[in-house]
């Protein structure tokens, strides 16, 4: 598998409009320290889906019929976005999975245009994309929420945005089935509190601890942990890396 960040940002990543903090600055000076909404493309051979559908330009990243599936970790806006404009479109349908969620956001399901949702991520229950294995796995946030597991015949990966610290029946599932990599929420800088809905750089650590996947990418990001990892550039022991936008991996 080859996965490919298309945003590694928070709702508050850099550049935040108005801000002038060294991130925001450096990320307003130069294009590639900027950071859109966390989404992934997920490719094994031909075939290719997405997580999470924040960026609002995947009209134009996707022509009509490369495209066929998007998983999503939940119904906030910034990682629905992208869906409003791709719903008009004509002469072709696209999956849509997420969690259950009978709000959804604004009127995506009463009126979804080419979108299927008629697919449901039901917790650790597994789920065929194309040739890739996927299950999805609860995550806490303030929505309904999943992060997911994906495992081809040769690679294991699980992408966990959108959440504070795991819950117990995850972490179980993650020890049992040791992702190679771990994609993981790291929203703030080390906080004195254990921050509602995302993980701060501690609670993220303590994951990969707990965990010991080979690789850790951190995602989801505001302006200020870029601005700390600035003022602490070796903050991060061996084996975890901050992800960036347009950055790939291998699997």
């Amino acid at each position: 598998m080859q996965v490919t960040f298309l945003g590694t940002g928070a709702a508050t990543a850099a550049p935040l409009y108005g801000c002038t903090c060294p991130a925001c600055s450096l990320a307003q000076a130069q294009p590639e320290r900027r950071r859109g909404p966390a989404s992934c493309l997920v490719q094994l051979g031909s075939e290719q889906f997405l997580i999470d559908a924040g960026m609002q330009d995947l009209k134009e990243r996707f022509a009509p019929g490369t495209l066929k599936d998007i998983l999503l970790t939940h119904y906030h806006m910034d990682h629905v976005q992208g869906l409003f404009g791709l719903r008009w479109g004509t002469n072709t349908k696209i999956q849509v999975t997420g969690p259950k969620d009978p709000n959804g956001c604004d009127d995506l399901f009463k009126h979804p245009g080419i979108l299927d949702f008629s697919h449901t991520a039901e917790e650790y229950e597994g789920f065929k994309v194309g040739s890739v294995e996927v299950i999805p796995l609860t995550l806490t946030h303030s929505k309904p929420t999943v992060g997911y597991f994906c495992q081809s015949h040769r690679s294991t990966f699980a992408y966990l945005s959108d959440t504070s610290g795991l819950p117990p029946e995850t972490y179980v599932f993650l020890r049992s089935v040791c992702p190679k990599v771990l994609v993981l929420d790291a929203a703030y800088p080390p906080q004195t509190k254990r921050p509602r809905n995302h993980n701060d750089l501690t609670g993220a650590l303590e994951i990969f601890d707990a965990l010991k996947p080979e690789k850790l990418y951190l995602t989801h990001l505001d302006h200020e942990l870029d601005q700390w990892l600035l003022e602490h550039p070796d903050a991060l022991p061996k084996g975890v890396e901050v992800a960036w936008d347009r950055m790939t991996i291998q699997l």
